[in-house]
């Protein structure tokens, strides 16, 4: 496994990666999910090194996926959430990073409420920065998870229509998605309520669409992304329900879709508001091989950054 030519310390965003070092990553996540059977004792890649989850904000499926690709390369994981942590005695992030460092931690991986923090410590520590999720900016990992989902079932996504579908505006997770899916080759149509899809994001480079079955034509994918309430200061449509009604995908708004078209979904899946549970059970359904890549994914993110090549 040659990785040479990787000499990213940090990984804080997709927007600033090449093609290529997206690939090393596709790759280098290829290798370590052969070594995740059940039977499997992983490898021993990181074994000595500490990897510090520094969660500011709730998580299910990110952090036990950072602590499961860090202990399958043998790493030692420690784990702080917000409520447990200086923080609410007032102490700056800065120190709290800072501190951290000096207690011997290899690498850093933070998801916060506000955007730029990653790179603001990045800034200031000289252990590797990993973005778990900052504000609406970016999710860097859970893009490179769905990219490697939609190759390992679609192929090359070259020319391929991809729909992301939903609250757009608050979303992080379309923001990276966008990123990597465009720089593959794929088309990215933005759809939902325009409160939430402003035509602002054609200046990206993307569709934007707020007609559900036009949004879902021809498309070989939809991801499907849930409102986004937390990040919301006022309401951006009348109610829950009234999105469902337009916006939901269900089983009779399934017939828009093609038969082969994939259905994904970041999580936490709303059932019976973005997305019927039928359809999100269904053969179509990727959902839970997304959750399953991001650990290979996130085993690859650590082993590049903290065997970086320094320039």
């Amino acid at each position: 496994m040659d990785i040479s030519k990787w000499k990213r310390k940090n990984l804080l965003g997709i927007e600033e990666l090449t093609t290529e070092e997206i690939l090393k990553i596709l790759e280098v996540a290829k290798f370590f999910k052969k070594t995740l059977g059940k039977n499997s004792q992983g490898k021993s890649h990181l074994k000595g090194k500490r990897i510090v989850n520094l969660f500011m904000e709730p998580s299910t499926r990110t952090r036990i996926a950072f602590e499961i690709a860090a202990k399958s390369l043998h790493a030692d994981v420690i784990s702080v959430a917000e409520q447990s942590s200086s923080l609410t005695k007032g102490e700056t992030l800065r120190d709290t990073a800072m501190n951290i460092q000096a207690l011997g931690a290899d690498a850093i991986v933070i998801r916060h409420s506000s955007p730029g923090s990653p790179l603001f410590l990045s800034r200031l520590v000289d252990v590797p920065i990993i973005n778990a999720g900052d504000g609406a900016h970016e999710h860097p990992s859970q893009a490179l998870l769905d990219l490697y989902t939609l190759r390992e079932r679609l192929g090359s996504l070259n020319g391929k229509k991809i729909t992301i579908l939903g609250d757009i505006l608050f979303s992080r997770v379309a923001r990276s998605n966008f990123w990597t899916l465009t720089k593959m080759g794929a088309e990215v149509t933005f759809a939902g309520p325009s409160t939430l899809v402003p035509k602002q994001f054609e200046t990206m480079g993307a569709k934007v669409c707020h007609n559900l079955r036009n949004a879902l034509k021809d498309a070989d994918a939809v991801m499907l992304l849930r409102i986004q309430h937390e990040r919301q200061s006022s309401s951006h449509f009348p109610s829950l329900s009234e999105y469902t009604n337009i916006f939901g995908l269900n089983k009779d708004r399934k017939k828009w879709l093609k038969k082969e078209a994939l259905i994904l979904h970041p999580g936490p899946v709303n059932r019976g508001v973005e997305l019927d549970s039928e359809l999100t059970d269904s053969s179509q359904s990727v959902i839970l091989e997304q959750v399953e890549n991001g650990i290979a994914v996130r085993m690859a993110i650590l082993y590049l950054c903290t065997n970086f090549v320094s320039l």
